[in-house]
């Protein structure tokens, strides 16, 4: 679980930076990294809600 955390603070840095850079400087490619960031945090997130959800049941 701990593993997971780690991933999903790094994939929110990394979106927060290329999304940052595409809003205040319109890098085009930064809105691409940040969007394809977004999808791996999204499928993070999942495998984090169902981890919590099996540790719960214990």
């Amino acid at each position: 679980m701990q593993e997971l955390l780690s991933k999903i603070t790094t994939e929110i840095e990394k979106f927060a930076a290329e999304s940052s850079a595409q809003v205040e400087k319109g890098n085009k490619a930064a809105g691409t990294r940040a969007r394809k960031s977004a999808l791996e945090l999204s499928k993070l997130l999942k495998d984090f809600r169902k981890l919590s959800v099996d540790e719960s049941k214990k």
